[in-house]
């Protein structure tokens, strides 16, 4: 409850109702007993469908990242040495690529991995990471 300030206070708010509830049934006998049993039950009832929607909506976001971890596929690359050295071709796995290495990407192919283009122009379509 604490990460979310807003629910936080309907939690408390809860809390404080109930009580009220419980001191108007056995403390001073008046209308006012059924009118904060309604808020009580309202109170807790948004604590209870929050909790619940937000429980669905963090399964959906794991099962989402597992899918996208799963989709991912191992993707040849083409590494060079240095630019100087642009005509010998190395293949290697994309899963084998470090920080600082040089790799060619062609029109069409994919990309292997994170980083920046040193040479050339590109336009790639994030789409499929960003969900846009």
């Amino acid at each position: 409850q604490k990460e979310n300030p807003v629910m936080f206070i309907v939690y408390i708010a809860s809390i404080i109702t109930t009580i009220l509830y419980f001191i108007s049934l056995f403390g001073i006998k008046d209308n006012s007993s059924s009118f904060i049993l309604g808020i009580t039950i309202l109170l807790w009832f948004t604590v209870l469908f929050a909790n619940f929607a937000e429980a669905i909506a963090e399964g959906r976001g794991k099962a989402q990242a597992d899918a996208l971890r799963s989709a991912k596929k191992d993707v040849m690359a083409n590494k060079i040495n240095s630019l100087e050295e642009k005509d010998k071709l190395i293949k290697v796995s994309s899963t084998e690529l470090r920080k600082g290495d040089i790799v060619i990407v062609s029109a069409g192919e994919q990309i292997p991995a994170d980083g920046d283009v040193i040479e050339g122009a590109a336009s790639v379509d994030e789409s499929a990471i960003t969900g846009e």
